[in-house]
């Protein structure tokens, strides 16, 4: 009797799990309640209690608990693996196993989407600043690379100074939160409080796996790999901030990574968000029309085309085994979460700030 009531007791909890996961999944089809209800309503109140519950750690919480998480899956498959060799398993066995399994899926499922996922189905940054991204053409796209080329042959040599003391994380992260306290007059949707930006504790491994930084959607941690190339960390750092506003579509973090590092106080911050942007655009030029990416490439100052050396050899000296595999998975996460392009979700932050000249003018970038 016990036992049956136990079981009552599952599957009723699990039902209500369900019922909450597609709830969510029919809000998520509705971009506009998204937004006003979510992720300009609660959602911001969200991500303060979770910033001032976790940012005052010197470490990142949130890699803690992903250890955590990693070791109790592990000492799960031992004992299945155990399981299987003593021919322990049955009916009664595998179904108590799998009400576990979908429980905890549906308990991830839901504390993911109410705490950050449900912005991947938000209107998004576009509306807020009064832009719609749209197709554009290899000469729009060719006069934004010829202008970050001179952007960042402006700004190199006075970022220079910068670069060492932004070795030091305290620094790198202060600045960055003051970028985003005055991100300028046509974005003040992106200003933001509650500082909780933390040095990966996975790094060096980050570093063979391809990253630079993520966002912890159960602390509300931005985790940024400061052992990459300093010059590009600034950038990084604006993005992962931009995930902690809401803005969970990889293109519309690069936008208000952007929007702010580019308008900072800071030489080293704008110098890295044109070096990034250049990134994106320069391979979209060179797919488009390689002679003329190749002109412009050739036009990068002296100090331009040595960091970006730099930075490939980092990457050549960081090939990881697993990499590869990392990045397959994290496209079909990408694609799974609104973004169909998968890892090509980055590079169309082009087409986002090439409406933003087009409303605004090139010289408010």
């Amino acid at each position: 009797m016990q036992e049956r009531t136990g079981q009552r007791y599952r599957y009723t909890g699990l039902f209500i799990l369900a019922a909450i996961a597609l709830l969510i999944k029919v809000v998520s089809a509705f971009p506009l309640v998204v937004e006003n209800y979510y992720s300009t309503g609660i959602y911001p109140l969200i991500s303060r209690v979770q910033r001032f519950l976790f940012g005052w750690m010197p470490f990142s919480f949130g890699d803690l608990l992903y250890a955590i998480a990693v070791i109790v899956l592990v000492f799960r498959l031992v004992k299945l693996i155990k399981a299987i060799v003593q021919k322990k398993l049955n009916t009664a066995w595998l179904l108590r196993v799998g009400v576990r399994v979908m429980r905890v899926w549906l308990w991830i499922y839901i504390l993911f989407n109410l705490l950050w996922g449900l912005n991947y189905n938000r209107a998004g940054i576009a509306r807020q600043a009064g832009i719609q991204a749209t197709a554009y053409s290899t000469a729009e796209l060719d006069t934004l690379v010829a202008v970050l080329v001179q952007r960042m042959e402006n700004n190199r040599i006075v970022s220079l100074p910068e670069r060492q003391p932004l070795q030091h994380k305290k620094t790198l992260f202060t600045r960055a939160f003051s970028a985003y306290q005055q991100p300028g007059s046509r974005a003040v949707f992106l200003k933001y409080g509650g500082q909780s930006v933390k040095p990966s504790l996975y790094s060096y491994l980050g570093n063979y796996l391809g990253f630079t930084g993520y966002y912890n959607p159960f602390t509300g941690e931005a985790q940024v790999n400061t052992t990459v190339p300093v010059f590009v960390q600034p950038f990084t750092t604006c993005h992962e901030i931009g995930h902690q506003l809401g803005y969970a579509k990889e293109n519309e973090a690069n936008l208000a990574g952007f929007l702010t590092a580019s308008k900072s106080g800071s030489a080293a911050f704008r110098y890295s968000a044109y070096f990034d942007l250049y990134l994106y655009a320069i391979r979209d030029l060179y797919l488009r029309d390689s002679s003329l990416g190749q002109l412009r490439y050739d036009q990068l100052p002296p100090g331009v085309q040595e960091d970006l050396r730099t930075l490939r050899r980092f990457n050549q000296d960081h090939v990881g085994f697993f990499e590869p595999l990392v990045r397959t998975l994290y496209a079909q996460y990408l694609r799974v979460n609104q973004q169909p392009s998968g890892m090509l979700s980055y590079n169309q932050v082009v087409a986002l700030v090439l409406a933003y000249v087009r409303r605004y003018g090139m010289d408010k970038l």
